[in-house]
């Protein structure tokens, strides 16, 4: 069986190409992609060849993780399933995390049309959806953000403060912003904070730079201290010079991919009591959450693409991406007619 994928041939080299796909087995659905979602962040660590699997970062002597079809999510139309589906018919709306495809790296991938994966990966859309929409295909790294902002127990009117106004930040803040916390987002883009719902804050010191400066605004802004911060970059620096400002029993969530550099003294959490949340992966109780965020409302994603790309330009996507070219947050790839 015969598709098309968005392809890391080689560290900054893509290109998207035909390649082999399984024949689905029984417990398989078979879609027809509109759109994927890339995830920025995660996908440009493959590219450069900075991991070689989801929390596994590469290392001196492993094998490069090429050539991969990256990716993790995208939204289509059931075109067969196998006698063993149940719930699913050809004509569903659906998304789709990963799927099957032969002769790369990892077995499975995103950006691949089309797709080929056991119903356990398929999420039925809402009734009444629009034809080929696309606010649900990046409804896995959504979820990332649902999850960061619901982990730590807050009451109303608690202070949160989120570090990273890229989509994870931008969704970590719109949950919390929904559970009624009073929130901030440190950042380092005006283009990207202008997106946050209006009631954030929005905190723009280069805090890598000067993280002095950051504790500085959050003080002025929380005098009385944080319940929780959000580290959704992997900005360790940061996250060190904020520590002391966590009120005694709060929390801090950790989400940014760090590599070999995720190091923290527990010593130093115990010191105020503070309890740590390591998020990752997904699951389905938090995927209906989040897919009914997206329906109900509190949860927007078309309003955070900034590009849209159609499949055969996806080299031009990426380029745009590793050299930052231009702002951008949300980048979707259109597979509507395989962009060929």
């Amino acid at each position: 069986m015969k598709g098309w994928a968005v392809v890391f041939t080689d560290r900054i080299k893509v290109e998207v190409l035909e390649v082999e796909l399984p024949e689905p087995g029984v417990d398989d659905v078979v879609v027809e992609v509109d759109y994927s979602w890339i995830s920025t962040g995660t996908e440009s660590s493959y590219l450069r060849g900075e991991r070689v699997a989801g929390e596994e970062a590469y290392a001196p002597g492993k094998p490069w993780p090429f050539p991969i079809v990256a990716g993790y999510q995208k939204t289509g139309t059931v075109v067969a399933v196998g006698s063993q589906v149940s719930g699913l018919a050809p004509g569903d709306r659906v998304f789709v995390s990963m799927s099957k495809v032969k002769g790369m790296f990892s077995p499975m991938g995103g950006h691949v049309n089309p797709a080929v994966t056991p119903q356990k990966n398929v999420i039925k859309l809402p009734a009444g959806e629009p034809p080929a929409s696309v606010a649900y295909s990046g409804l896995v790294l959504t979820q990332v953000g649902v999850n960061c902002g619901t982990r730590p127990p807050l009451a109303e009117g608690a202070a949160a403060l989120v570090i990273g106004d890229g989509l994870v930040g931008q969704w970590t803040a719109q949950t919390l912003v929904h559970r009624q916390a009073r929130t901030a987002v440190a950042g380092r883009h005006s283009d990207r904070l202008d997106r946050l719902p209006p009631t954030v804050e929005r905190l723009a010191p280069p805090t890598k730079a000067n993280p002095a400066d950051l504790v500085a605004k959050v003080k002025a802004l929380f005098p009385a201290g944080l319940d929780a911060i959000v580290d959704t970059v992997g900005d360790m620096g940061a996250v060190h010079s904020l520590l002391p400002l966590i009120k005694r029993n709060g929390h801090l969530v950790s989400a940014g991919f760090l590599g070999e550099a995720g190091h923290i003294d527990i010593q130093q959490l115990r010191r105020r009591e503070t309890t740590l949340h390591a998020p990752s992966g997904w699951h389905p109780e938090r995927m209906a959450l989040t897919l009914g965020g997206i329906r109900d409302g509190w949860l927007q994603t078309e309003s955070l693409i900034t590009h849209r790309f159609p499949v055969s330009r996806a080299s031009e996507a990426w380029d745009m991406i590793i050299r930052r070219s231009e702002p951008f947050l949300g980048v979707v790839l259109d597979w509507r007619g395989n962009g060929q």
